[in-house]
């Protein structure tokens, strides 16, 4: 699945194609995705310009002058830039097509992503609940710690809630606890101040680094520029199950937390 890093990706992959042009047309192959295409996306979108593209949590925002298009990536999707005649494949569901002569094109083999409109994205409902970016600065250990007092979940499952932080996703979950050292199955409450400060630290050095290496290919993802991103060859834990612990040497263990696998150290990790 597309993580933050992923979106990211994206994002500054297309960005300098499609920022400053207008939407000639919009053409819906297929509106049954996750949630349907509404029926007015064409409507609100032919003819405006994209200002601006932004993300927020694993979303990719289209900035407009009278509102955004929203794109969620979902469990296979991605986004590319293809010229305007050339023929969709299967699985490419919509294109926005730009004066430019070029066009977005949204591919989805599981059609878990989606497209909607809305004037502001802050206020959509796939938006509006989500907690901090976990590269901002309202993100911090002390602000970790806050959330979770008198919390018994695991750790790694609340800093994965994205009502707590958005963007940790399972993979990143795991390399960021290994960097802190923590050990994935503590309760969320039981962590010191301290700890949480060097969490905090671990994801946005993680992520950081994630988005840097053009993020994490696994299946099909590839990012908005068409190259596969290369984080998995630096991946200290995860999909590591038996192999050797890159400090202590140990065999990684691999334990099932909310039907995702987490894997970790048990030497590295308390």
């Amino acid at each position: 699945m597309p993580e933050l890093p992923e979106v990211e990706t994206s994002r500054r992959g297309i960005a300098p194609y499609i920022e400053g042009q207008r939407i000639d047309r919009v053409v819906i192959r297929e509106r049954r995705l996750r949630w349907p295409v509404a029926r007015d996306v064409e409507d609100r979108l032919e003819g405006a310009t994209i200002d601006s593209v932004a993300r927020r949590a694993k979303y990719l925002l289209l900035n407009t002058a009278d509102g955004s298009a929203i794109i969620h990536l979902g469990m296979s999707g991605s986004v590319f830039i293809v010229e305007r005649d050339t023929p969709a494949a299967l699985h490419e569901h919509f294109d926005l097509e730009l004066d430019s002569g070029q066009a977005l094109r949204f591919r989805d083999p599981r059609r878990f992503g989606s497209l909607h409109w809305t004037n502001d994205p802050m206020q959509h409902w796939l938006i509006r609940d989500l907690g901090p970016e976990p590269l901002s600065e309202a993100f911090d250990g002390e602000y970790l710690w806050r959330k979770s007092r008198g919390r018994k979940v695991a750790v790694k499952q609340f800093i994965m809630n994205a009502a707590i932080v958005v963007g940790v996703g399972n993979i990143y979950a795991s390399e960021s606890l290994f960097l802190a050292g923590i050990n994935p199955k503590r309760a969320a409450g039981r962590i010191s101040r301290q700890r949480y400060g060097q969490l905090a630290a671990a994801i946005k050095q993680v992520l950081a680094k994630a988005i840097k290496a053009g993020g994490t290919t696994l299946r099909d993802f590839y990012g908005g520029d068409g190259e596969p991103g290369y984080f998995r060859h630096e991946l200290a834990v995860y999909d590591r199950e038996d192999e050797p612990c890159v400090t202590c040497r140990s065999p990684v263990a691999a334990i099932v937390q909310g039907q995702r696998r987490t894997y970790y150290c048990k030497n590295c990790q308390t």
